[in-house]
C-alpha cells in the first residue's frame, strides 16, 4: 500500500512531470525555431547568451556549458555566455543601476547583430530578464523567452517563446532543461554535418 505521504510527493509529482513532458510535443515547431535560429548564428560566428534567475541562472550556465564543451558529439567549441556567472559585473551593475539592469547592461555590452539571447523565466514576468530580452532587441539579435503557462510579459517582446504549460516552477524548470538539451543536440548535430562537409570539400 502506498502511504500517503509517498502518493502526495512522489506519485503526484511524477504524474505531473510526466503530463508536462508529453505536452512538449505543441512546443516542436517553436523547438525546431529556436534551435535553428541557434544554428544560424553558431555558423555565422555569432553566439547564444543565457539570462535567468535563481534556478533558471542554474539552467542559463548548464546550458552554456553544453554549447561551449559538448553534448553528445566530439566538435569545435560553440561560442555561449552565461550573464549569470561574473559576480563583480553583477554586484557593479546592481549597485549602481538597480537589480533589474543586470542582464540587459551586458547585452548592451556583449551582444552584436546575429546573436542569440535566451532569457528564462517561469513566471514570464521577471524585470531583469525582460529588459535584456528588450536590449537584445535593440541590439539586433534574435531574442528568445523560455517561460510558464502563458508566458507573461516577456513573451510579448521576445522573437520567439516556449511555454512550458504548466504554473508549477519546479515542473516548468523541469521542462526547460528538457528543451534546453534537445536543442543542444540540434545544433551540435547540425554544426557537425556543416564541418564533416566543409571537410569533404577542402579533401
Amino acid at each position: 500500500m502506498i502511504s500517503p505521504e509517498r502518493a502526495q510527493v512522489f506519485e503526484q509529482a511524477i504524474v505531473a512531470h510526466l503530463g508536462v513532458i508529453g505536452a512538449l510535443r505543441e512546443q516542436v515547431n517553436i523547438l525546431e525555431q529556436i534551435a535553428a535560429e541557434m544554428t544560424r548564428a553558431v555558423l555565422n560566428g555569432k553566439k547564444v547568451l543565457w539570462c535567468g534567475n535563481g534556478g533558471s541562472a542554474a539552467d542559463s550556465q548548464h546550458l552554456a556549458a553544453e554549447f561551449v564543451g559538448r553534448f553528445r558529439r566530439e566538435r569545435r567549441a560553440m561560442a555561449s555566455i552565461a550573464l549569470t556567472t561574473d559576480t563583480s559585473i553583477l554586484t557593479a551593475i546592481g549597485n549602481d543601476y538597480g537589480y533589474e539592469h543586470v542582464f540587459a547592461r551586458q547585452v548592451e555590452a556583449l551582444c552584436v547583430p546575429g546573436d542569440v539571447l535566451v532569457g528564462i523565466s517561469t513566471s514570464g514576468n521577471s524585470r531583469s530578464t525582460l529588459l535584456a530580452v528588450q536590449a537584445a532587441r535593440k541590439q539586433g539579435a534574435f531574442a528568445v523567452a523560455f517561460t510558464g503557462n502563458d508566458g507573461g510579459e516577456v513573451a510579448r517582446f521576445a522573437d520567439a517563446t516556449l511555454r512550458i504549460p504548466s504554473r508549477d516552477t519546479a515542473r516548468i524548470q523541469e521542462g526547460h532543461i528538457l528543451c534546453g538539451h534537445m536543442i543542444c543536440d540540434w545544433v551540435e548535430m547540425h554544426l557537425c554535418q556543416h564541418l564533416a562537409g566543409e571537410k569533404e570539400v577542402v579533401e
